[in-house]
């Protein structure tokens, strides 16, 4: 199987996460299920038909975590330099606009654009990959086609 690009932040966040559901969620739902059960009638039981529900919501999400632990590639991200890379901290100005955007390119299971944390699988990123300060850059969006210009690269 194919590797999964991560940073440490990232591998960090998913494994705080997967050891809450272990050691917070379940049990907690375990128990709900347990007290659902003691209310009688199963089959018209909402309660216990909701945290059923959960209890599945929570071992996939479980499955998941672990299979991209299993798969992940931590980079070290303050050994690189040079061109825009995996990891790499961009700013850049919209040439139409004036206005400043900053992102780090990240993998797919920790990309979260309000935290301008890019996927690296996005158009903008794909453009980014080798381009250095001073650069130019055009993307189609969904919103119409964009241009910007790197001003700085940072790997921290």
């Amino acid at each position: 199987m194919e590797k999964i690009p991560l940073t440490r932040t990232g591998f960090d966040k998913i494994d705080a996460e997967l050891k809450h559901l272990k050691t917070v969620e379940r049990p907690a739902i375990i128990e709900a299920i347990s007290e659902a059960r003691a209310h009688g009638d199963l089959s018209e039981n909402a309660e216990y038909h909701s945290a059923k529900e959960k209890q599945s919501f929570i071992e996939g999400r479980i499955k998941e975590l672990e299979s991209v632990m299993s798969l992940a590639e931590v980079i070290d991200t303050s050994r690189l330099s040079g061109p825009i890379k995996f990891g790499a901290t961009v700013q850049l100005v919209d040439e139409d606009t004036d206005e400043e955007k900053t992102y780090q390119i990240v993998g797919e299971y920790e990309a979260d654009l309000e935290n301008g944390r890019l996927n690296i699988k996005s158009p903008l990123a794909r453009a980014l990959i080798g381009k250095a300060v001073g650069d130019s850059v055009e993307v189609r969006t969904p919103g119409g086609d964009r241009a910007y210009e790197v001003l700085s690269i940072d790997y921290h």
